[in-house]
């Protein structure tokens, strides 16, 4: 989507002005990702139109190939606007423009599967899912078992915003529960499936996915693992029936102290930083850790996409030890600005 940010605080009926800015789940983490130097591939629909032009020329410019992005002549380009406000607050107004948009009109026919399925990773988010029918059964066929289907990676973001179907919780969970990695918020598995905030409770709920991330807000996150033969990026077989997890290594990693600007982006910004993490085949403290940093990106910057630390500077922050990891805060220009090892010293409140 095309998204526009208000140039105050204040609400959608106040606000005299917005800057266009690029959004969309999928679209972020591609973004981010290709940015931290992976290759990246963005498959989905945009408008004939200008603000489809900006899409493509947009996240092509962060080196995300998107040659597999189709143009719609009949559908516009969907868009949003959003106050300024954090969206956990009462304040907070969302005006979503995408029903009939291009890219709700996805489809087993009119994408290329090819070109979605040659990746190692397959990125996926509840949000397209939400869409309309045709985008659901879009993800159920990207989600079924298959054999040489690529990793699978699905991030819940439950909005009810843009559920009509009462269902939206269970199709959700049923989502899920065919994927290879889950990243879902502890607020999320409460709204969504009525869950206790406990990670184990939602494990419970989601025994399937080999990989699960339940993100814990200003807390951390926690990963749970499942312990079985096929480690780092190679693929486990799949069944119709996944077998469920009896035997979890879960890790915890404290989020960061972060001096917050804008409170969007920061969750797609967390998926990116963890499947990158991923890719490279990290151990899972770092792998958290890169999902926190990349959080870190985004939560200090105005619209979704904030400029990632560069590697090195991320790996050396992600191997600190837990003590001076606690002690850090970043704020605004720090992914530009490395952090010194004095900096690293200073004991923060």
């Amino acid at each position: 989507m095309v998204t526009f940010l208000p140039t105050r605080p204040g609400r959608l009926a106040d606000v005299p002005s917005f800057e266009r800015g690029i959004g969309g789940a999928e679209s972020n983490v591609a973004c981010v990702l290709a940015a931290a130097g992976h290759a990246v591939r963005w498959v989905s629909r945009v408008g004939a139109d200008g603000f489809g032009d900006h899409l493509v020329e947009a996240i092509g410019g962060y080196g995300v190939d998107v040659s597999a992005v189709r143009r719609d002549p009949e559908r516009p380009t969907g868009v949003y606007f959003r106050t300024a406000e954090d969206r956990d607050g009462d304040a907070h107004e969302v005006a979503y423009y995408r029903a009939g948009s291009a890219a709700s009109a996805m489809a087993v026919g009119n994408v290329d599967l090819a070109a979605v399925r040659a990746g190692r990773v397959l990125h996926l988010s509840g949000i397209t899912a939400a869409l309309s029918d045709s985008c659901l059964a879009l993800l159920r066929e990207l989600t079924a078992p298959s054999p040489g289907r690529p990793l699978v990676s699905f991030d819940v973001n439950f909005r009810t915003s843009l559920w009509r179907d009462p269902d939206g919780p269970r199709l959700l969970l049923d989502l899920a529960r065919r994927a290879d990695i889950v990243f879902v918020g502890s607020d999320e598995a409460a709204a969504a499936w009525g869950l206790d905030a406990d990670p184990r409770a939602i494990r419970d709920a989601l025994p399937e996915p080999r990989v699960l991330v339940v993100k814990q807000g200003t807390q951390g996150a926690t990963l749970f693992e499942r312990n079985e033969g096929n480690e780092g990026n190679e693929r486990i077989e799949h069944t119709q029936h996944p077998r469920p997890a009896t035997d979890d290594t879960i890790t915890f990693a404290p989020s960061l102290h972060v001096d917050v600007v804008a409170p969007v982006g920061a969750g797609d910004a967390f998926a990116a930083g963890f499947l990158s993490a991923t890719l490279r085949d990290l151990p899972a403290r770092a792998r958290l850790r890169h999902g926190h940093l990349m959080a870190a990106a985004a939560l200090t910057v105005h619209g979704d996409l904030g400029t990632p630390p560069a590697r090195d500077h991320a790996d050396r922050l992600a191997a600190l030890d837990d003590a001076t990891w606690g002690t850090l805060r970043l704020g605004p220009g720090w992914t530009t600005t490395p952090v010194t090892r004095a900096q690293e010293e200073v004991h923060h409140p």
